[in-house]
This record gives structure tokens, C-alpha cells and sequence, in this order.
């Protein structure tokens, strides 16, 4: 439990651990991957771009969807596509029947773990972790995810708000 971040099962905490998965062998084939890396990324900033355009042009209604901001002086690779979405459950039910994934990154936020129950938080004390952790969903975003993929996934979003 420890060496996963204090957990048994994924996201939810009942101890403080850290995350030192990495064995020999995954040490051999990320130094393999290394090279590779940069392209990678720019591969999915690329992917990213492409989803800010199809959203824009997919005529959801205000606010159904919020994705991620994009700042001029940042710079981001993309690990995830992590939106916030009204009816995320719901949407996400869709995605699946539709055969494209998604995933809900940390489900529970950190004041809410039972491994930082010493701290006396609960529930309501922050509002806005509490409201992302009701509200994210990750979109597929790979490096060989292809522009047909993207616009299949866009339209079956906005298939879910109309």
C-alpha cells in the first residue's frame, strides 16, 4: 500500500504513501522511451489543440463543458485531457455505451481521505476540490490518437447535450 500512493484500491487513501512503482525493468524500458519523449508530447499538444477546435465548433451550450485553460506563457504536455463536465456520470455512462473511454482522476479529494482524517475536515470545507471531483472527466489523448478518433469523440459529447 504503501509504494501506491496508500491505497488498496485506486484513489482512495488510507494511508499517507508515495509513488515508487517503478521496478528494474520498467527503469530499462523508460530509458528506452526516453529519446522518444519530446515528440510524444508534442504529439499530444497537438491532440489538445485539435479538441479545443472541435469543441469550439461543436456548438455545446454554455458551460455544459469546460476544458482545460490554455495560457500563452504556460506550457503543457497533455498527460491528460481532463474537462469538467455537467452531468459527468451521466456523460460518461454515454462515452462507454458508445465504446470510447474516459476515466474520473481522483474521484475523492485529499481532505475527504481517510488518510488526512486527523486533519478534522469535512465536507463543504473546500467547496471547489469538492465540486472538481464531481465534475472531471479525462478524454482519450495519446500521441497516435487520430483526427477521426477526436472528431468521433467530440460529437458524441455533444450527442450527450443536445
Amino acid at each position: 500500500m504503501l509504494r501506491n500512493h496508500g491505497s488498496r484500491q485506486r484513489y482512495y487513501h488510507e494511508e499517507i504513501g508515495w509513488n515508487s512503482r517503478l521496478d528494474s525493468v520498467q527503469a530499462a524500458v523508460l530509458n528506452v522511451k526516453l529519446p522518444h519523449l519530446r515528440g510524444w508530447n508534442e504529439a499530444r499538444r497537438e491532440r489538445a489543440c485539435y479538441y479545443h477546435k472541435l469543441f469550439r465548433e461543436a456548438g455545446i451550450a454554455e458551460g455544459a463543458v469546460t476544458l482545460p485553460a490554455v495560457r500563452d506563457e504556460a506550457f503543457h504536455i497533455y498527460h491528460q485531457f481532463v474537462l469538467r463536465a455537467q452531468k459527468r456520470d451521466e456523460l460518461r455512462r454515454h462515452l462507454t455505451e458508445q465504446r470510447i473511454g474516459s476515466e474520473v482522476y481522483y474521484p475523492v479529494p485529499l481532505h475527504m481521505q481517510e488518510c488526512f482524517a486527523y486533519l478534522g475536515y469535512k465536507e463543504g470545507d473546500f467547496p471547489e476540490s469538492e465540486r472538481a471531483a464531481r465534475e472531471v472527466l479525462a478524454l482519450p489523448i495519446f500521441p497516435e490518437l487520430t483526427r477521426a478518433e477526436q472528431e468521433r469523440i467530440v460529437a458524441t459529447v455533444a450527442e450527450f447535450y443536445r
